[in-house]
């Protein structure tokens, strides 16, 4: 690799504020807004980045997600609009 052109790639812990939840990971990415740390379990400080969303609260992960009733949306167009003719 190049020197110079590439960013540091060091430790950072996100924080999930949605699930309380934090992970430890290597990234380009700093808290760059206030240069937030926190003190993390092995007692050294990490800039920490806070995220809306992780695996921990998004609903494809955790379960939680909705199912539509295409089937019934099909249904209740063809209903309301009419079948469409053969071709």
């Amino acid at each position: 690799m190049r020197k110079g052109i590439h960013p540091a790639y060091g430790p950072v812990v996100f924080r999930d504020r949605a699930a309380n939840h934090a992970f430890l990971t290597r990234s380009t990415l700093t808290a760059t807004t206030g240069e937030k740390t926190v003190e993390w379990e092995d007692g050294n400080t990490y800039p920490v980045v806070d995220v809306e969303i992780s695996y921990v609260s998004h609903p494809f992960y955790t379960g939680t997600a909705r199912v539509l009733d295409t089937a019934g949306r099909v249904e209740r167009f063809e209903l309301r609009y009419g079948k469409r003719g053969g071709a």
